[in-house]
């Protein structure tokens, strides 16, 4: 205990030290400083780490806003990325971000919301908010949890951590693997319910939204989306855009400063790729969506997104997917594209996503290490028609036969 006292404190320093100059570290620390809580009766509290954990939740979140609309919903998140996209969100009365993990803060965020059950997806485990729920017998529930053996949960030294998961109510697991890690130690309080995320793209694929400059982009063309996507991938992929001109090219980078979006276009055949706030901007000073097409974006053959919040949609146009992050530290969202049935490029490191490994079992999914085996992949999407039309059905399928994780879940939790 004292040891993760200190840990929190060094933890709390560190980002400090790290927000004079990392914009990302200034908003977790200026988004905690001064902050009030709204006193309220009850609530039900969700805790998302990022917008990733969110939009995995999501499906959960807008259940329990159907079922019971007049119950005061609080969301925290641990990470920016999440709170500066979300902080408006009009499925939560309130959106916080998540104290620092102190008793006393726990006692004190606790006594003021008030929470009847309390939501967290995937992971983030925090003693001292766990513990003063336990204290108070407050439901703690854990969605679309998932293990590995190397976590420091399944260690001969991780006492106090194990300590944490025995604060949890119930597990709603993706996996039996997680399951039997769990049971080796004792934790029997769980079920293997699946992943809330096949809920949540299959729910969007089935109603995707409407972009009509985008349409106006693809104009009748074969159209490759990369989403995600770090530098590493970029310069693999930018070599692809020459070799294919008949078709148009989306990149919707992970990370949207401009001189980043600058850099890409830098990459790309000159002339031919613009940023999106560019191409709306001179879009929406013309009148005929015809002479927008013959205007702006015949000559076009790469957009690049500067925005957050679009990719989801983006698929819906797409053929081709590729899942950006695969030569950092792990793939981007595979499912959002897989639930198009677009087949499914990614990078190398793709080993703790259960999705990845399935899709790759199924060949349905495809991990590349280098150039020669992007172009590879990607020819024989667009020269076999029968095997792209197989691939295509594979992914579609797979997403379709795992949604229901929420309603099991939902039939749990609201008994």
């Amino acid at each position: 205990m004292l040891l993760y006292n200190i840990g929190i404190k060094l933890y709390s320093l560190f980002i400090r030290f790290a927000s004079l100059f990392n914009n990302k570290a200034k908003l977790w620390v200026t988004g905690r400083k001064n902050i009030v809580f709204v006193r309220i009766e009850s609530s039900i509290w969700f805790h998302f780490a990022s917008l990733g954990e969110f939009e995995q939740g999501r499906p959960i979140l807008e259940a329990i806003r159907n079922v019971h609309p007049g119950k005061k919903i609080v969301i925290t998140f641990f990470s920016p990325s999440g709170y500066e996209i979300r902080k408006n969100t009009p499925l939560a009365d309130f959106v916080y971000y998540l104290p620092l993990d102190t008793a006393k803060n726990a006692r004190s965020f606790i006594d003021a919301i008030n929470p009847e059950i309390i939501i967290f997806t995937k992971y983030e485990y925090w003693f001292h908010f766990f513990n003063e729920a336990n204290k108070r017998n407050i439901p703690l529930y854990i969605v679309s949890g998932i293990f590995r053996p190397g976590q420091i949960f399944f260690k001969w030294y991780g006492g106090f951590n194990r300590s944490i998961l025995s604060l949890v109510s119930h597990f709603f697991l993706q996996d039996e693997a997680s399951k039997q890690l769990l049971q080796g130690i004792g934790i029997n309080n769980t079920s293997v319910s699946g992943d809330t995320r096949f809920d949540r793209v299959w729910a969007n694929a089935q109603n995707p939204k409407v972009l009509p400059l985008i349409d106006e982009f693809k104009n009748g063309h074969k159209l490759f989306i990369a989403g995600s996507t770090w530098p590493q991938d970029e310069a693999l992929l930018a070599k692809l855009v020459s070799e294919y001109p008949d078709w148009k090219f989306i990149f919707a980078p992970h990370e949207i400063p401009e001189e980043k979006i600058n850099n890409l276009i830098s990459l790309l055949p000159e002339g031919k790729a613009i940023a999106f706030s560019q191409l709306k901007s001179e879009a929406e000073g013309l009148k005929s969506g015809d002479f927008i097409n013959q205007s702006l974006t015949s000559n076009l053959q790469s957009l690049v997104i500067d925005n957050i919040g679009m990719l989801s949609s983006l698929y819906a146009y797409a053929d081709i997917a590729y899942i950006g992050g695969g030569f950092g530290v792990g793939i981007h969202n595979t499912l959002e594209a897989a639930a198009f049935g677009l087949p499914v490029i990614f990078g190398p490191n793709y080993q703790k996503f259960n999705e990845a490994r399935e899709l790759i079992a199924l060949k349905a999914g495809f991990s590349i290490s280098n150039e020669n085996e992007l172009k590879g992949i990607v020819e024989t999407l667009v020269d076999d028609e029968v095997f792209y039309n197989v691939t295509s059905k594979k992914v579609f399928n797979y997403v379709k036969e795992n949604v229901g994780a929420t309603e099991m879940i939902m039939k749990y939790i609201d008994k």
